[in-house]
């Protein structure tokens, strides 16, 4: 029989601890009444966990220890669980106990195809060699304005075909945030006849089937850059069981690419009213845009146009989130844009399941990339062949035809005066 071995538990004590001294970081009062104040009555959930981080980010600066710590004590969550999506991302700064916090202006030079082929190197060594102590320079992947290469940012204002003279303008003059230019507002949209598709589906005048059918019939495709289908994605989505979601997908971080900020800074509702006949047609009563952090105009845009929407709606609306990236190019693809939405790193999911099946929150999702949406409208009110190619000419005398390339779907659609022989 072994004998029993006993130990006296009060002797032990782990090497250099106090004895009744808490262990790991303690909550700060004042860090914990800063952070309250800034997330003010908004429902303390772990899928806004990234908002907040930009609620302190913008506030502050950065991310000081204190405050992350303070964060995850009001969301019941673990200091690492905090810690670890702040680190993954970034735009976030992250400053330990200890460590200087970042300078005041960041300059970010991107430094992806378009731009360095402009000379972004050469832009960034001699604007780092300019800026004084209170300017942080660094590279940047792609920020999503390839035709204006070189382009850098300057805080959250963007310099297109950038100089060292520009950029050394705008951080003497402190011009740190977005210049938001013309576009067509909720009114224009409306007068021009926006959401008149939308009503008549709403209203019955429409049918779900048949808006489908439409969409397969057109050819739209995944304009994300896996050209699926979107009619077939809209079928498969519907068989599902509700309740059902759908996520927008604005975070086109692939070097070259800048459609979707295109679109969002001319004519952002049409892509809104593509999402909300998705959300009729499939019974969805909850749509999230995610917004890739580079597009401060678009955001700006987005907050404007979504209040004027709500607050005067054409029908009955679904609720409509918008939700904000941090600087992860991975965040692109779709599984790990709804783990960002979430709240989380943005891992990419094993599959299956797939999205379709158990997407957002787990729930059968919708994902389209915003350019897919922008289309939708148009096809229904001018026909599919008129997207497709099949039609010679359109309402307006336009001859529509698909830009060729690698992709199997159109990156855009372009319109040209129809000429004689073609009428």
């Amino acid at each position: 029989m072994t004998p029993k071995v006993f130990v006296d538990v009060s002797r032990l004590s782990t090497k250099g601890a106090v004895r009744g001294q808490l262990r790991g970081r303690q909550v700060d009062p004042r860090a914990m009444d800063e952070v309250r104040a800034l997330l003010g009555d908004a429902e303390r959930r772990r899928d806004l966990l990234i908002e907040f981080l930009h609620l302190i980010q913008d506030r502050h600066g950065f991310l000081s220890a204190a405050h992350l710590v303070a964060l995850a004590d009001e969301l019941k969550l673990a200091p690492a669980e905090v810690y670890e999506v702040a680190t993954f991302y970034h735009h976030f700064d992250v400053v330990k106990e200890g460590e200087a916090p970042p300078p005041e202006i960041t300059v970010r030079v991107c430094e992806t195809l378009s731009c360095a082929l402009a000379g972004a190197g050469a832009l960034r060594a001699e604007i780092a060699r300019r800026s004084g102590a209170n300017v942080r320079v660094v590279g940047a992947p792609c920020i999503g304005r390839c035709e204006h290469a070189p382009a850098a940012v300057v805080g959250r204002h963007p310099i297109d075909r950038a100089t060292p003279d520009a950029l050394e303008s705008a951080i003497h003059a402190r011009r740190v945030t977005p210049e938001v230019l013309p576009y067509v507002g909720y009114t224009d949209y409306r007068a021009g006849g926006g959401y008149r598709t939308l009503v008549a589906c709403t209203r019955g005048e429409r049918n779900v089937d048949d808006v489908i059918a439409a969409l397969e019939d057109s050819g739209l495709r995944g304009l994300g850059g896996a050209g699926f289908s979107a009619g077939r994605k809209w079928r498969i989505v519907r068989a599902e069981p509700a309740p059902r979601l759908l996520t927008v997908n604005i975070d086109e971080g692939e070097p070259g690419t800048f459609k979707d900020r295109h679109y969002l800074e001319r004519d952002p509702h049409r892509f809104v009213e593509g999402a909300l006949i998705a959300a009729w047609a499939l019974g969805i009563d909850e749509i999230y845009l995610y917004l890739r952090d580079e597009y401060a105009a678009c955001r700006a845009i987005l907050r404007v146009e979504l209040a004027a929407l709500e607050s005067d709606p054409p029908c009955p609306l679904p609720r409509i989130h918008l939700r904000r990236g941090a600087g992860a190019y991975i965040c692109g693809e779709e599984s790990a844009m709804i783990e960002s939405i979430e709240g989380k790193r943005g891992m990419p999911r094993l599959r299956p399941p797939y999205v379709a099946q158990m997407g957002l929150f787990g729930r059968p999702t919708l994902e389209q990339n915003m350019e897919t949406l922008h289309w939708v409208r148009d096809i229904l009110e001018r026909g599919a062949a008129w997207f497709s190619g099949r039609a010679a000419t359109d309402a307006r005398g336009c001859v529509p035809f698909r830009c060729r390339g690698a992709s199997p779907s159109p990156a855009f659609i372009l319109h040209r005066p129809a000429s004689p022989r073609a009428s």
